[in-house]
């Protein structure tokens, strides 16, 4: 089976074109808009506040994916109020598994594939994301728009990673729980750089789109390193999706939830906004 990880490219246009052809014409302009990228943004933030606060720029399209997943029976209308939490995500990963979806395909998190599916003749699916197919680079898997976004980063720099960790690894590192089961994980070495050039390196990564902490031995079980997750990666395993959401609040990534340790990057981008820029 095809899941929506593996599509890409022109698998991915396709994938979109069949709702999207069904829209064509007067009923199309009639359909409201979702956008994917503010929809994704409070799937990862939404879950791990501690209130039902809305994310800025996210209520009109959470609640029309909200509304979908009511008509389908799988929300109550309580909760469709334009927060994205954890019973919106439950709620989205029984679609996805409804389409035959399994593992990093139905953990909640909108793919653009089953968004557009949900959407079918009740919305259009306006900046859609998607993290390319998986590659190998530097000896680790990651996917396309993960080493897009870490070549950007090393061109600001003026530096090369080492890549200790990639993505996709499911039960190599016990000490990352979970976060590199998916896509958008990274470890990288900071092996004789200075403090002064491990802090540019963390500022550059977030400047790009990452979600990224130099780690300490302090910190736990492992040497320095920089763990970087990709905002806004469709791909992330639930532990790195609950990362990202911790870096919007202000948080260090840990299970301690404490604040963020690293440089402040304002705003905080994806790698969409970054390229858009």
């Amino acid at each position: 089976m095809v899941t929506r990880r593996r599509l890409t490219g022109a698998a991915l246009a396709c994938a979109l074109a069949g709702p999207v052809a069904g829209w064509a014409g007067q009923a199309s302009a009639a359909l409201p808009a979702v956008d994917m990228e503010a929809v994704v943004k409070a799937a990862q933030i939404d879950p791990r506040r501690a209130d039902s606060a809305i994310t800025p720029g996210s209520r009109d399209s959470v609640l029309l994916v909200e509304s979908a997943l009511q008509a389908k029976g799988l929300l109550a209308a309580s909760y469709v109020d334009g927060h994205f939490g954890t019973k919106t995500i439950d709620a989205y990963a029984a679609w996805q598994r409804s389409l035959g979806y399994t593992g990093l395909d139905a953990t909640g998190l909108p793919g653009p594939t089953s968004l557009a599916k949900l959407g079918e003749q009740r919305f259009t699916v306006v900046r859609p994301l998607s993290p390319g197919a998986e590659v190998t680079f530097r000896g680790v898997p990651m996917n396309a728009r993960t080493k897009a976004m870490l070549l950007e980063a090393e061109r600001l720099l003026g530096r090369q990673f080492a890549v200790t960790q990639g993505s996709y690894s499911p039960g190599e590192d016990p000490t990352s729980a979970g976060t590199h089961d998916g896509g958008g994980a990274l470890d990288l070495a900071v092996d004789g750089l200075t403090s002064t050039q491990r802090t540019s390196a963390v500022r550059r990564l977030r400047q790009v789109g990452f979600a990224a902490w130099l780690r300490t031995p302090s910190q736990g079980n492992w040497p320095y390193h920089v763990h970087a997750i990709a905002l806004a990666d469709t791909d992330l395993s639930t532990p790195a999706r609950n990362q990202a959401g911790d870096y919007y609040l202000g948080l260090n990534g840990l299970a301690n939830r404490g604040p963020d340790d690293g440089p402040v990057v304002d705003p905080k981008v994806t790698w969409e906004q970054y390229q858009r820029a």
